[in-house]
């Protein structure tokens, strides 16, 4: 057999037979190897449930069951997708939107290996030497111990005496956090009341609760006297007594002042995740300010103090990283040992990895936690572009979200690199500017949810724009310019902003109109927004973070739509409404209301069974002879959106609550949702829109949208700016954050910041109309939407 004709070479397809995760309908497809492949189709056509919950769920889970028991025990347990087969699958690498964990001790740093190339650096070079590269690390405490070591000596035991120190970087005060928290114990407790009458004011403290009871039998102070007339040292007992063992009705308890105990159960949480009465109470009885002793660099003293030419550690990753890239190559010529001269390449070469993404503007002390889900997805992405794998499936979910047209081709030329270098790159993606560069298109469709599930067309470009399906028809269609402007009704003053790169910024944002907030990645459209716009006025913020809940959440339950259906249900039958709560009365007692049996089996995967009492519909088979509308409670569960608001708005099953809440969900484009999917299953795109839905019935007078075409479609952007319309015509003044030149091309009054990213960017550089922007294109936005209308 010729070299030329190796049977190996004959695998070039990911062959796709009979899939059926969520919404595909037994679709089968094949999809070409080291090629890059775009997906299309609206939101919730099943481009996902395509790409990551069949293709690369398979690879990760087949991937997994190489690894031995022990190994899989601790690893996430994968179900096989519901597809019948699928062969020539590759290792797949997952870049998604999900935004980095938001934890205080995670930074930029830290996430990428750029911090640890850093501490063993400083740990070379820098004077004064102050140890091993955990001396430079903000997580890492200064310990040291004393004690006997007892050491087995024939038939002696002979105690040694040792010592033991370890050098971390972390400042003792604010424990690696930056911040130090100061407690307003007028939140915590009224001081007028004694501990038996139910003095705290802490969420979870209740009177005559376990706490209670705790202080008040304590024995450092009076339970009967009001706590204001504690003296010195109960007080200090009271708020900041270390912890000690009382007896509590004959039992062993810990005692501990309130203080610390506070600081444990709450205040060492990360604020996002919190529950939302828990982080209410934080926020009153909580100030957060910048740690003394180290200034906020989360560093002990020896760490700030040792330093490489003048630059201590702290100095270097506040940097903006262009600069400390630029820094980084000066040291690369002065110091050419072999112990340093390749840690400099690979820190060389991660810091310009950055600055190619479009991420230069960051400093590597940037909390991972305020990164947006694009630059925590460009993020993820750095370290594969200098991979040495090939042969590997990378996918990606729209990556180019929250980046400036003008960023785009920067992105596109990363995923054509990753292609060129051998691998198969699958993109799930909406803007017209990324389907462009695909070697092969599959569009789903035609509609979403149950409408979709389809593919409408497979093959190159040219074919899309030809095919008639509704991607192909979008997409070259754009929007014009705004010809008449409304007026405005006032304005909301912003000045002397100075979060993170803004520049002592004055700016009136205009009152009743549309305004969009535009600017590249980084220029600091966010900190403008989130940061600085005045407390107190009525803003209603609408973001994309996750929306926080059980695999048990779904739309019904997250919008309080449940509510109303379930009073309905219970007037008409006669009954009480918890038997329609798959939570509370009526749950089915098998699976608990879940619809599902978990099954844990051990080392194996836990494998997830539809519960066969209820036959996965969740309720108790009594409960569901109770009907509203000819329906029971989980075949209206089982509805649409736009089903069940038909349903709730019939003359006979009226629900106005109901009917409300849906058309509202129906307005922002959740048609196609079904009301009791769960929440786990909705893309960033979809959270945002379910949120705003939520919020649309608020009095708030102020909208704040942050790239609210997240996740959306070309042809659903048009119903997007209707909503818009929608809401700014009914009184409401609109702030939208957003690099999609039709919103900004639809906008009263456009505010673009930069003129460019990190540093450079923090000024105001242009205000007014979209006519007018486009007239002056002296900025990167004007040219751009110049070029998108076409003038």
């Amino acid at each position: 057999m010729s070299a030329s004709h190796h049977p190996a070479d004959a695998h070039d397809l990911i062959r796709v037979r009979g899939a059926r995760a969520n919404n595909l309908r037994n679709i089968s497809l094949d999809i070409p190897k080291r090629r890059l492949t775009v997906f299309t189709g609206v939101s919730g056509s099943g481009k996902s449930s395509l790409v990551f919950g069949t293709i690369a769920a398979e690879s990760q889970r087949m991937i997994n069951e190489t690894y031995s028991s022990f190994v899989q025990g601790f690893m996430p347990q994968l179900a096989r997708p519901d597809v019948d087969s699928l062969q020539g699958l590759t290792t797949a690498i997952i870049v998604d939107q999900e935004r980095m964990g938001a934890n205080v001790r995670s930074t930029v740093g830290t996430v990428t290996d750029a911090n640890a190339y850093l501490r063993t650096l400083f740990s070379k070079l820098a004077q004064p030497h102050v140890g091993g590269p955990g001396a430079y690390s903000f997580n890492v405490p200064s310990v040291s111990a004393a004690g006997a070591l007892t050491v087995q000596k024939g038939a002696k035991t002979i105690a040694e005496k040792t010592t033991f120190s370890r050098v971390g970087g972390m400042c003792p005060r604010c424990e690696g956090m930056g911040q130090v928290t100061d407690l307003d114990l007028t939140e915590l407790y009224d001081d007028d009341k004694s501990l038996q009458e139910g003095p705290f004011l802490v969420p979870g403290y209740s009177a005559g609760g376990w706490y209670e009871k705790l202080f008040a039998s304590s024995g450092f102070f009076p339970a009967d006297k009001p706590i204001r007339s504690f003296t010195t040292r109960q007080l200090h007992d009271f708020l900041y007594k270390e912890p000690t063992k009382v007896k509590l009705d004959g039992a062993n308890m810990t005692y501990e002042g309130l203080i610390p105990k506070i600081q444990k159960s709450m205040l060492s949480k990360d604020r996002d995740s919190m529950q939302p009465h828990i982080r209410a109470f934080v926020d009153r009885a909580v100030t957060f300010i910048v740690c003394p002793d180290c200034e906020g660099t989360r560093l002990a003293e020896h760490a700030r103090s040792s330093r490489i030419d003048g630059v201590s550690i702290a100095e270097a990753t506040a940097l903006q990283i262009t600069d400390l890239a630029a820094w980084v190559s000066t040291l690369q010529a002065q110091h050419g040992s072999e112990s340093v001269a390749p840690l400099l390449t690979n820190l060389s070469a991660l810091l310009d990895a950055f600055v190619k993404i479009g991420l230069g503007y960051l400093s590597l002390d940037r909390p991972s936690g305020t990164l947006s889900g694009g630059e925590s997805q460009r993020t993820r992405m750095i370290r594969h572009l200098g991979s040495a794998l090939t042969d590997v499936t990378y996918v990606f979910d729209e990556p180019t979200i929250g980046l400036h047209p003008h960023d785009i081709s920067t992105m596109d030329s990363l995923l054509v690199d990753l292609r060129d270098k051998g691998n198969t790159v699958l993109v799930v993606e909406h803007k017209p500017e990324a389907i462009a560069i695909a070697d092969h298109v599959i569009d789903l469709g035609p509609r979403a949810g149950a409408e979709g599930g389809v593919v409408q067309y497979e093959g190159d470009l040219a074919g899309l724009r030809a095919s008639g399906t509704l991607t192909g028809t979008h997409l070259d269609r754009k929007v014009s310019l705004k010809e008449e402007i409304r007026t405005r009704s006032g304005v909301l003053e912003i000045r002397g902003a100075d979060q993170h790169n803004l520049r002592s910024v004055d700016v009136d944002i205009p009152l009743g109109v549309l305004t969009v907030i535009t600017g590249v990645a980084g220029s600091g459209k966010s900190s403008l927004v989130h940061g600085s716009l005045p407390k107190g006025a009525g803003v209603v913020v609408v973001d994309q973070t996750a929306i926080r809940g059980s695999r048990r959440s779904n739309p019904a339950t997250y919008t309080g739509l449940l509510e109303p259906i379930r009073k309905a249900f219970a007037k008409a039958n006669g009954v009480k409404p918890a038997l329609f709560s798959n939570n509370s009365e009526g749950a089915c007692p098998v699976c608990k209301g879940a619809g599902v049996i978990y099954t844990e089996l051990g080392f194996m995967e836990t494998v997830a069974t539809p519960c066969e009492e209820c036959e996965g519909r969740r309720f108790r088979t009594d409960v569901l002879e109770y009907r509203f509308g000819g329906k029971d409670i989980s075949e209206v569960l089982a509805l649409s959106v736009a089903q069940a608001r038909e349903l709730f708005s019939g003359p006979e099953t009226k629900v106005p609550a109901a009917a409300k809440l849906l058309g509202h969900l129906d307005e922002v484009g959740l048609g196609y949702l079904t009301i009791g999917q769960p929440l786990t299953t909705l893309s960033g795109g979809e959270r945002q829109r379910l949120k705003l839905a939520t919020h649309m019935g608020d009095k708030g007078g102020i909208y704040v949208l942050d790239e609210p075409t997240t996740g959306l479609h070309l042809a659903d952007v048009d119903q997007l700016l209707t909503l818009l319309d929608r809401l700014v015509d009914s009184g409401k003044s609109v702030i939208v954050i957003e690099h999609h030149q039709a919103v900004m091309a639809h906008a009263d009054h456009l505010i673009d910041l930069g003129p460019g990213a990190g540093q450079e960017g923090g000024r105001i550089v242009f205000e007014g109309s979209p006519a007018a922007l486009v007239a002056d294109a002296s900025t990167l936005t004007g040219k751009h939407l110049k070029q998108y209308v076409g003038a």
